[in-house]
């Protein structure tokens, strides 16, 4: 059964995740400063609206980013991640409001947040149709979701490596590199206004809205 596999995929994916925890920041160093932070930059610049829902909040990395005056409110599916962002937001005085939550089945009501964002996020959810159907339940009627995603490349000598290899990063990271984001995300309902690629035709930021 397809919620049986799902609900096991998850618990593995919270498993890995919070196996690698305490090395995370450490395992995006290199990356982290010669392109992740122009990309969390460009991706919290495209926000609307007041009250913001990041999914996938990591160990926090997003904080210094965060526009102020902001009511943000942020998940992640990783006890030990959580306990790492708690940790920065506290001693970068960030306001913020961490929730351990599976975005797969948000605990929110219907048309709650101006912006939904994430980085990262939609290459480990086990169902991210379902978990992109939840970010639209969530967001407002004209709102917007913003997402920073690693996907298959259209190249298909690369694609077929990636496919290939991927079984090993999940293995070992959690994340698939193979994914169809942008698809994934028109298959949820939302309406894609843009799409940026940012390097190598593999790093996409999607600009959707819920009409």
């Amino acid at each position: 059964m397809k919620s049986n596999r799902i609900l096991k995929s998850t618990e593995l994916t919270k498993k890995r995740y919070n196996r690698i925890a305490t090395i995370y920041d450490f395992m995006e160093g290199i990356v982290e400063s010669s392109r992740y932070a122009r990309w969390r930059e460009l991706l919290w610049s495209k926000v609307e609206g007041e009250k913001i829902l990041e999914v996938g909040v990591g160990t926090g990395k997003n904080f210094p980013f965060y526009p102020q005056s902001l009511q943000i409110t942020a998940i992640d599916l990783s006890e030990k991640t959580l306990a790492k962002a708690r940790e920065k937001a506290q001693s970068q005085h960030v306001k913020v409001a961490l929730r351990l939550m599976d975005i797969q089945k948000l605990e929110f009501p219907d048309e709650t947040f101006d912006s939904v964002v994430s980085k990262f996020v939609f290459c480990s959810v086990p169902d991210p149709v379902q978990g992109l159907k939840e970010v639209k339940r969530v967001c407002k009627t004209g709102g917007k979701v913003i997402l920073l995603e690693h996907v298959l490349s259209a190249n298909r000598i690369l694609a077929t490596i990636m496919n290939l290899v991927n079984p090993l990063v999940v293995r070992m990271m959690g994340a698939n590199i193979n994914r169809t984001t942008v698809q994934n995300v028109l298959i949820s309902g939302l309406t894609v206004e843009k799409v940026t690629d940012l390097a190598t035709g593999i790093f996409k930021l999607i600009e959707a809205r819920k009409k």
